[in-house]
Formats: structure tokens, C-alpha cells, sequence
């Protein structure tokens, strides 16, 4: 069975390779490599227009790659880790291929230990559902489709336990993207919120 240190090394060869998440299983590439977030995109045959969020261990490493303002760090803090993920300003190290040109990038830090280690060892990956777009997501290594053969390991931490993806939102607009895993309580901290 593949371990993380096998993981980490595939990425850092720029590599894919699929993670478990609390939601569903996650397509992970060196979010910082244009080349390896490319092969993200083409292992999913997903439009280049439609940007993909980046996961990181915690709160205070993805303040290493964006410019979350005081509202967002506070909701960050809040829902973090968790089925949440935050769009906020990039820095320059995200590559544009990443956010398809945009100022901003969605970020995640899932709450699974397995994740949680594998980010640690890796810094940012690409954090996007492990399927060909269009595609049901996996809870279960056996649920992937052809993007296990895509990838260059596979951690299996057996069936994962929700399988929604996360809640996407842009705190500062107060905007709910994508509704998805602990939405209204996202909807709920941004009204009372103002």
C-alpha cells in the first residue's frame, strides 16, 4: 500500500497523485508548478477556464500564499480546517494556470489526518475532486474512474465520510459560490457578520 512519503515524492517529481479528504477523494499536484497543476487539468479533461483551488496544512501557510483581508482570516479561523473553501487574493507565487488568470484562488485545508500529512510534507496542492469533470466524485478508491490510472499513487484511507464537496465562498462579497458541505453555516457567520 502506497504511503505518504511515496506521495510526497511523486509530487515533488511533479506528479499526480489521489488523497483522501473528509468529503470525497482529491486530485493533488504541486499547486505552485504550472506544469504539474497543468496535468491536473488533463488528466480531468477540465476546461482551462474553470480555475482550481489549492489545499494547504493550515491557516497560517495559506497567509504564505494569498492576502486574506481581517474578514476572511476570522472566517478562515472559523471553518478551517473543514468542507470550506475560501476564495481569496493570490500571491505571486500561485501560477496563473492555477486560478485561470484570476487575482484570486480558493483555498482549502481539508480536516483529514492523512491530508493533513500529506500537506505538511508537500506544501500547496491542487485540491479538486479525483474524477474526469462532469463525472460523480469518489469516496472510495474502488469509486475512481480512469484518473487512478492518471496518477502515480493512490493513498487509500478506505471510505470517506460525506460525499459533498466543500462549500465554496468569497467571503468579502459575502457570495456563496458553490453550496456543498456546512453551508448554512457559512450563510449563517456571513449575515451575522454584516
Amino acid at each position: 500500500m502506497a504511503t505518504v512519503d511515496d506521495a510526497a515524492a511523486a509530487v515533488r517529481d511533479g506528479e499526480l497523485v489521489v488523497y483522501p479528504t473528509e468529503t470525497v477523494y482529491g486530485l493533488g499536484a504541486d499547486a505552485l508548478n504550472a506544469n504539474a497543476v497543468e496535468r491536473v487539468f488533463e488528466a480531468k479533461g477540465r476546461e482551462r477556464d474553470k480555475p482550481v483551488s489549492m489545499a494547504v496544512p493550515d491557516v497560517e501557510s495559506a497567509r504564505e500564499y494569498t492576502h486574506p483581508s481581517d474578514r476572511e482570516l476570522a472566517f478562515m479561523r472559523e471553518f478551517l480546517p473543514g468542507p470550506v473553501t475560501v476564495v481569496v487574493e493570490r500571491r505571486d507565487a500561485v501560477p496563473d494556470v492555477l486560478v485561470a488568470g484570476r487575482d484570486r484562488v480558493g483555498v482549502r485545508v481539508p480536516d483529514h489526518d492523512l491530508a493533513l500529512e500529506l500537506l505538511a510534507e508537500t506544501g500547496p496542492l491542487t485540491a479538486t475532486s479525483a474524477n474526469i469533470s462532469g463525472n460523480p466524485s469518489a469516496r472510495t478508491i474502488d469509486g475512481l474512474d480512469t484518473i487512478r490510472e492518471r496518477a502515480a499513487v493512490v493513498l487509500d484511507a478506505g471510505e470517506t465520510d460525506g460525499g459533498t464537496g466543500s462549500t465554496v465562498v468569497n467571503v468579502d462579497t459575502g457570495t456563496i459560490h458553490r453550496r456543498g458541505a456546512h453551508a448554512d453555516a457559512v450563510k449563517s457567520w456571513l449575515e451575522a457578520q454584516g
